[in-house]
This record gives structure tokens, C-alpha cells and sequence, in this order.
């Protein structure tokens, strides 16, 4: 194997331990729940979770059983980021009770965009106050920010009000995850008085992609902060192409769902 070979084996198997493997299509099936459980678990490395609709949560959880190193992640307030409040705290409350490990929280971005930010805090607010220890990660959609200076405003509001990760997109807009905003999103994460991850999400299909985003955090917060506690990926695309890489065969299909 060439050095080349070797390093890019290296990378994918990095990369690939951050992933999170997802099916949010709108044609998802219990039994592409399963499938997608199944292959979590038998790539090189296993992933670092599953993200799946709330109504396949108890389905992947008997998939994976209670000791699996493959959490279980979950959408609320998804895709749109405009359900009420007492809507999202149940389907937050609904989903781990099935067995969810993480939630994944949409930002009310329009209403913080128009000045509404009260809204968005309360929201946060209490799906983390439910969330009790699990992981919660809040997606900020930054694709449908007008600047830079938005995205920081909506991460900083974000990390106050109780997030564990920001993450940049739900993958249902024109527009996911880019490097400006990851950059943005980094920076507030370093300047933040306690540990916060970052997801970037939508659109992330290849080794070169990880890689732009991999050296972005390893500029930012050092060669040793991005692991699966700290960083993760959005994009089931991604899936095939970073075996691919670590085989050194032909990639795998993937499901890219976001």
C-alpha cells in the first residue's frame, strides 16, 4: 500500500468513527431502520450513531440491543424548526423513553432571524432540561442565514441556552453545511466556558469533503479535540466512499438522506 493509501486508510477510519449514519428520507421504512442499524455496525470501525425518524427509535434499539457502542440519535422540531413547544418536549420525552441516546433539536431559526430569540431559548431550554444526561444537538440550518455574523449570534444562543453540539443543517434546504460557517461555529465553540461539539451536516460526500472539515477543527481546536465526543458528521453519503477508502475497494452505497 502507498503512502498515499495508507494516509487516506487512516483518515477514513477517523472519519468514518464520527459519522452519523442517518435515514431521515421521507420514504424511510422500519426495516431500512434495521438495515441501517445493521450496517453501523459492520463497516471497518462501527460509526458513532444512528439518526433515524422518532418512529423507528424502539426498532433500532432492538436492532442494536443496550450495550451496543452505536448510539441512537433522533430528529424533534424537524424539518421546519416551527412546532410548538409542548409538541417537541413529547416527542423529545417519547423518544428516549424508546430508547434514544441524543436528540436533535431543530433551532426555531426564522424566529431568531426576525428577533424572536426568547422563543428559541425557552425551546432549548427544555428539551435539554428533558433531555436530562443524553447528548442534545441543536441544528441551526445555516444555509438559510443571510451572513456569518447570524450563524455566530445563532451559536452563541444556541451554547447558552444548554446545547451539547451545534450542528450546521438539516439537509432538507438548498443549502447544508459550507467550511465558512463550520469556521464560525468553531470559533464560538472555542471562546465557550464549557465543552461543546460540532455537526456539520448535508452534503459532505467524499473523503476530500471529511478531510476540509477534519483539518478546520484541527486548526481551530487542536489536533486532539475532534472525536465522536466532540465532532460528528451528518452524512450518510459519505458512508461508502470513506470504506471505500480504508478497503482500498470500490465505495459501498450509502444512504444519503442528509
Amino acid at each position: 500500500m502507498t503512502d498515499s493509501a495508507t494516509s487516506d486508510a487512516g483518515l477514513a477510519r477517523r472519519a468514518l468513527a464520527m459519522l452519523d449514519l442517518t435515514d431521515l428520507g421521507d420514504d424511510a421504512t422500519e426495516a431500512g431502520a434495521r438495515e441501517l442499524c445493521a450496517r453501523a455496525l459492520s463497516g471497518p470501525v462501527p460509526v458513532a450513531a444512528v439518526c433515524l425518524w422518532p418512529r423507528f427509535v424502539a426498532a433500532a434499539r432492538a436492532a442494536l440491543g443496550g450495550d451496543s457502542p452505536v448510539r441512537i440519535a433522533t430528529v424533534v422540531n424537524f424539518p421546519d424548526g416551527e412546532t410548538a413547544i409542548a409538541p417537541v418536549i413529547r416527542d423529545t420525552d417519547e423518544a428516549l423513553a424508546a430508547g434514544a441516546d441524543e436528540i436533535d433539536l431543530v433551532l426555531p431559526w426564522r424566529a431568531v432571524l426576525a428577533g424572536g430569540t426568547a422563543e428559541a431559548e425557552a425551546m432549548i431550554r427544555n428539551v435539554k432540561r428533558h433531555c436530562g444526561g443524553r447528548l442534545l444537538k441543536v441544528i441551526l440550518e445555516t444555509g438559510e442565514y443571510p451572513d456569518l455574523d447570524s450563524i455566530r449570534t445563532a451559536s452563541e444562543l444556541a451554547i447558552a441556552a444548554g446545547a451539547d453540539f451545534i450542528k450546521t443543517s438539516t439537509g432538507k434546504t438548498a443549502r447544508s453545511a459550507s467550511l465558512p460557517a463550520a469556521r464560525t461555529m468553531l470559533g464560538v465553540i472555542a471562546s465557550s466556558a464549557r465543552p461543546i461539539g460540532l455537526k456539520p451536516s448535508g452534503g459532505i460526500r467524499t473523503l476530500s469533503d471529511a478531510k476540509a472539515y477534519l483539518d478546520l477543527a484541527d486548526e481551530i481546536m487542536g489536533p486532539s479535540w475532534a472525536t465522536p465526543r466532540t465532532f460528528r458528521f451528518g452524512a450518510s453519503g459519505l458512508y461508502g466512499a470513506l470504506v471505500a477508502a480504508i478497503e482500498g475497494g470500490a465505495a459501498r452505497p450509502g444512504t444519503e438522506s442528509y
